[in-house]
C-alpha cells in the first residue's frame, strides 16, 4: 500500500482485505503525531475514538458486512461541526470546553457510511477571524512550507489532507473557505450548490453564503464523500429535496464535447493572478482542448460586482448571528474576528437590501451569461500562499477574489491543484458549474487530475532535525 492512499485506493485494498482499517488508523495516528506539531491541522486528536470506529469497520468488513466504498476510511471533521461528546470549538475562546450534545447531520451521514473520525480541525475563528495568533490554539500552517499560511477558513483540513494525515475531510465555504485552502495546499475540494449539504449542527456565519462540503486529495475522493454527505434536512430552512445521482458512476467520462467558458477578463485585467497560476490556467485550456472539450471566452460581471455584494450580505449577517456575545464578551474574540464582526453593525438595513438586490441581478446575469457553457475555468487563487504573517485583516477591501461569485449565485466551484509555482507552493484552476452538475465539475477535474501529474507530488515536512518525505 501506498504510504499515502487516497480514497479510493484505500476502499479497494480493505474490500480486498488487503489492508486493514485498524492499521490504516494506526497509520494516520501515528503521522499526526509525528507531523502534525509542525503544521497544527489538529485541534483535538480523538485515537480512542478513531480505534473503536476502525476495529467495527474491520469487524464489518471481515463479516461481509461493509457499508460501502467509505468504510474503514481515516477522515476529520472542521472544529465548526458539532460532534457529540466531543468538544466542538470553532478555534474560539468563546466556544472552548463546549461539547455538543449531538453531532451535525454531515458528521451523522459520514459516521453512518463507516468513516473513522480522527479529530476536529483548525479553523479560522467562527470561520471568519484568521490566521490568528491569540486564540487558545495556534493557526494552521501550509505543509508544503510552515512559515505560509494554509488558506482558510478550513485550514486544518487542506494542510492535513496535504500532509497525509487523514484521507478526506469536512469544510465549510462562505465566501472561499473550502477553495481557497484547496488551493494553497494542492488539495481538491468542492463547494456544492447550495442546499445540496445539510448545515444542520454546523457554527453559522452567514446563512444564505454558508455552504458545506468535503475535500481529499483527488476529485474522485471528493465525489466519494459528497454522496455521504448530500441529502435532505428539513431541519435546515436551506436544505433542498431532491434525488441525489451517483456522483462517481461517470467520473471516468471525459469532457469530449463539454462546453467550458473562459473569463479571461477576471483573471487578467480585473484581477492579475501570478505567472505560475496563469500558465496553470492556459495549460489546462490547452488540455481540456485536446481532451475533446470546446473552449468558449465568455464576460461574466465584474469581479468587483461580487465581491461588494458578497462583503455586505456577509459582514451583516455574521453580525447578526454574533451580536449577542460582542455585546457581552468582545474582547473574548481574537483581535481580527472581532473587528472584522464589528463592521457589520455599520451595515444599516438599506445596505443590506441593496446588497440583496444586487445580489438577484448578479445572480441572473451569471445565468445569462453561461447559457451556452456547461462550466467555467478560471483561478481559484490569484497566487501561491502568502506568508502567515502576512495575511492582512482587511482583506476583504482588497483585490476582488475568485470564489465569491460562486457563494453569492450558490453555484457549485471546485479547487483542483494546476502545478507548483514560487518556492515549491501549488497553485491552482476553479472550475464552476451550474445548478446541481457537481457531477459534471467533478467529471471535469477527474479528467485534468488523470492527464497531469500533479497528484504524484507530497510535501516534505521538515521536523526540527529530520525530514518527512513524501512520495
Amino acid at each position: 500500500m501506498s504510504s499515502f492512499p487516497t480514497i479510493a485506493e484505500a476502499a479497494k485494498l480493505i474490500a480486498a482485505k488487503s489492508v486493514s482499517p485498524v492499521e490504516l488508523t494506526k497509520q494516520c495516528l501515528a503521522r499526526i503525531e509525528a507531523v502534525d506539531p509542525s503544521i497544527n491541522a489538529f485541534i483535538l486528536v480523538t485515537p480512542e475514538r478513531a480505534m473503536a470506529d476502525a476495529k467495527a469497520a474491520e469487524a464489518r468488513v471481515m463479516a461481509g458486512a461493509s457499508k460501502g466504498v467509505l468504510d474503514g476510511i481515516p477522515i476529520a471533521h472542521k472544529d465548526i461541526y458539532n460532534t457529540a461528546g466531543i468538544t466542538t470549538t470553532a478555534h474560539s475562546k468563546l466556544l472552548e470546553g463546549f461539547v455538543p450534545t449531538e453531532d451535525a447531520v454531515a458528521v451523522q451521514t459520514l459516521a453512518a457510511a463507516g468513516t473513522v473520525m480522527l479529530g476536529k480541525l483548525s479553523t479560522h475563528e467562527f470561520a471568519m477571524g484568521g490566521p490568528s495568533f491569540d486564540l487558545p490554539w495556534p493557526p494552521a500552517r501550509n505543509p508544503w512550507n510552515p512559515e505560509h499560511q494554509p488558506g482558510g477558513s478550513s485550514s486544518g483540513t487542506g494542510a492535513g489532507i496535504a500532509a497525509g494525515l487523514f484521507l478526506g475531510g469536512t469544510g465549510s465555504d462562505t465566501g472561499g473557505s473550502i477553495r481557497s485552502p484547496a488551493a494553497l495546499n494542492g488539495v481538491a475540494g468542492i463547494k456544492p450548490t447550495y442546499g445540496l449539504i445539510p448545515r444542520t449542527g454546523i457554527q453559522p456565519l452567514s446563512q444564505s453564503l454558508d455552504h458545506a462540503g468535503p475535500m481529499a486529495w483527488t476529485a474522485e475522493d471528493c465525489a466519494l464523500l459528497l454522496q455521504a454527505m448530500a441529502g435532505h434536512d428539513p431541519n435546515d430552512p436551506a436544505s433542498v429535496d431532491i434525488a441525489i445521482p451517483d456522483y462517481s458512476a461517470g467520473i471516468a467520462g471525459g469532457v469530449k464535447g463539454v462546453r467550458i467558458g473562459v473569463p479571461h477578463e477576471w483573471h487578467g485585467s480585473e484581477a492579475p493572478v501570478s505567472p505560475a497560476t496563469a500558465k496553470g490556467i492556459a495549460d489546462a485550456i490547452e488540455l481540456y482542448r485536446k481532451l475533446g472539450a470546446e473552449i468558449v471566452d465568455i464576460t461574466l460581471p465584474k469581479l468587483r460586482a461580487y465581491q461588494a455584494a458578497t462583503f455586505v450580505i456577509l459582514t451583516a449577517e455574521a453580525y447578526a448571528v454574533h451580536e449577542p456575545w460582542l455585546q457581552t464578551r468582545f474582547n473574548d474574540y481574537g483581535e481580527l474576528l472581532r473587528e472584522r464582526l464589528a463592521l457589520g453593525g455599520f451595515v444599516s438595513g438599506p445596505d443590506y437590501v441593496q446588497a440583496l438586490r444586487r445580489r438577484r441581478e448578479l445572480c441572473a446575469e451569471t445565468a445569462e451569461a453561461m447559457l451556452g457553457v456547461d462550466m467555467v475555468l478560471t483561478a481559484s487563487q490569484p497566487t501561491e500562499a502568502a506568508k502567515i504573517t502576512g495575511v492582512p485583516k482587511w482583506r476583504l477591501f482588497g483585490p476582488p477574489g475568485f470564489t465569491n461569485p460562486a457563494n453569492l449565485t450558490g453555484y457549485p466551484a471546485m479547487s483542483i491543484c494546476s502545478g507548483y509555482g514560487e518556492g515549491g507552493l501549488p497553485v491552482s484552476i476553479q472550475l464552476i458549474g451550474k445548478p446541481f452538475q457537481e457531477a459534471m465539475v467533478l467529471r471535469a477535474a477527474h479528467s485534468y487530475e488523470v492527464a497531469t501529474p500533479w497528484r504524484q507530488s507530497r510535501p516534505a515536512i521538515s521536523l526540527g532535525a529530520t525530514s518527512i518525505a513524501a512520495q
